[in-house]
């Protein structure tokens, strides 16, 4: 007598038996399938595991050649953007070499001569680069200020002709009807980098005063005179600050911001009114430190990323890409900013600073570089 799972044979019929057989055999079948599926799996883990440790060496590989790129730039731009171009770490589009002439690391001389060659795709590139400033809503000495922070001027006149040119009609598409052409922003401009130079070169022995300045700038717009009250603002503004020109010696004490983690513009909210504002933001050192523009000598804020960590966090008031910073330890911020008024010195009042970037993969990053010097 066969027994089989405690069922006796001779009680079954020929049918039952049948059946039976066919499910013994289909139960075969399935232990040899779940067999080679697992033996599939196991494969598919190794190879996953190693092209992780591809991927990652190749990701190391990329980023130290872009480093040596940028070390080369510094040298000797063209070389250096044909080593990046020739890596494949750079397409060659003028529209993304200007992109990456914002980088950090990047010696602001180095771009400026690169700027300044008469080459038809480094012109190209100026143009990109020139478009990739946001001067709209900004007062033409500020926005002359911020320009000249992104580069070093070259010496040579016909260069600097060639970027102020640029500049005059870059800041005129942005902010139309201040100036009747072009060419009247254009010849302000270049009177502007002379007043800076008169009023705070050691050598330059007269200095201008207000009434020759306006003198010197009469029959500008388009044969007529631009308003007083506009050219006494400018020579008040640069004669109480001169332009802020980028040093690459290390000598300077801004060139704490020279090669920061990161920087960009982002909306800010308000500790006390919530309102937004647009500052420029510096990642260095531990700290993070914003700006009214690009070309302040000081951060209107400061704020010491010790105990704190970032997150993401829902949008408000019609802002995307939100995030924000939170104390691990506290509900209160430990931060200081400047008063606009008073120039006093005065504590933060936050528990979170919240930001807003302009884009997911930009707020993607801040976030990524915040938690990799916190360590959160």
């Amino acid at each position: 007598m066969k027994m089989d799972a405690g069922i006796d044979m001779n009680d079954l019929t020929d049918e039952e038996r049948r059946l039976l057989d066919k499910i013994r055999l289909r139960k075969e079948q399935l232990i040899e399938d779940i067999k080679s599926l697992q033996r599939e799996i196991h494969g598919i883990s190794e190879e996953m595991d190693t092209m992780d440790v591809d991927e990652e060496s190749r990701e190391n590989t990329r980023e130290k050649k872009l480093l040596a790129g940028k070390r080369q730039f510094n040298l000797n731009p063209t070389k250096g953007i044909a080593y990046l171009i020739d890596q494949e770490l750079l397409e060659p589009d003028c529209e993304e070499v200007a992109k990456f002439l914002y980088s950090d690391g990047l010696n602001k001389t180095a771009i400026g001569d690169y700027l300044g060659e008469k080459e038809d795709f480094n012109l190209d590139v100026l143009n990109a680069f020139v478009n990739l400033q946001e001067l709209q809503d900004m007062l033409i000495v500020s926005a002359l200020r911020q320009f000249l922070w992104s580069f070093r001027l070259p010496g040579e006149a016909q260069k600097i002709d060639r970027m102020m040119e640029k500049f005059a009609e870059r800041y005129c598409d942005l902010n139309p009807g201040i100036f009747t052409t072009t060419d009247t922003c254009y010849v302000l401009a270049f009177s502007i980098i002379m007043l800076n130079t008169s009023l705070h070169n050691p050598s330059v022995k007269n200095k201008p005063d207000i009434e020759q300045f306006v003198s010197m700038n009469r029959g500008i717009n388009d044969g007529g005179d631009l308003p007083r009250e506009l050219l006494e603002s400018i020579y008040d503004s640069i004669k109480k600050e001169p332009f802020k020109i980028p040093e690459d010696d290390g000598n300077d004490l801004n060139n704490t911001f020279f090669n920061p983690d990161k920087e960009g513009w982002l909306w800010k909210q308000g500790g006390r009114y919530r309102s937004w504002k647009r500052r420029w933001f510096i990642l260095s050192g531990k700290c993070l430190y914003y700006f009214e523009y690009t070309a302040d000598k000081e951060p209107r804020g400061i704020i010491p990323l010790e105990s704190l960590s970032v997150r993401e966090c829902a949008e408000e008031q019609s802002r995307a890409h939100c995030f924000e910073l939170f104390g691990l330890h506290t509900d209160c911020i430990k931060a200081c900013k400047t008063d606009k008024k008073s120039g006093k010195v005065m504590e933060g009042r936050h528990n979170v600073y919240k930001m807003s970037a302009a884009s997911a993969a930009e707020m993607e990053d801040w976030i990524k570089c915040i938690k990799t010097l916190t360590g959160t």
